[in-house]
């Protein structure tokens, strides 16, 4: 499924290449924060070592910024969205009316971490496998 990007994401992807050396596959601009979907293994690059790639770029677009490593199974890639939390295990049901679900069992001292805090972390989740896996939803047990 192609994503559609506009100017304002093109020149963030553009300035974070820049920045960091990373390849950047999307960008989500969100009210408080922007989202930065890595091609996979580029996740240490963006980062940088004690976080200092990172550090720039928020530095210079005065808002958080969330990576996310890409995965080509939903499942993995669900996984690293909800990171650090440690995931047990992801079953991807499809119900009746073709909605597609996916079930994230948590190590139980990772759920609140999983969830985040107001359910950021579970949105944030939720719309990146809507959006690269036409997953409809993400529950987290």
């Amino acid at each position: 499924m192609p994503i559609k990007l506009g100017d304002e994401e093109i020149r963030f992807i553009s300035l974070f290449e820049s920045i960091t050396g990373a390849v950047a596959r999307d960008c989500i601009v969100d009210d408080d924060r922007i989202i930065f979907i890595v091609k996979s293994g580029n996740i240490g690059l963006a980062i940088g070592k004690r976080g200092v790639n990172i550090k720039r770029v928020r530095d210079f677009l005065h808002k958080q910024i969330d990576v996310v490593e890409y995965a080509d199974s939903a499942e993995k890639f669900i996984s690293n969205t909800l990171s650090p939390a440690k995931i047990k295990n992801i079953i991807i049901n499809e119900k009746r009316d073709g909605r597609k679900v996916a079930l994230v069992t948590v190590d139980g001292r990772d759920k609140g971490i999983a969830i985040g805090k107001a359910g950021k972390n579970v949105a944030k989740s939720r719309m990146l496998a809507k959006r690269h896996y036409d997953i409809d939803d993400v529950v987290i047990s």
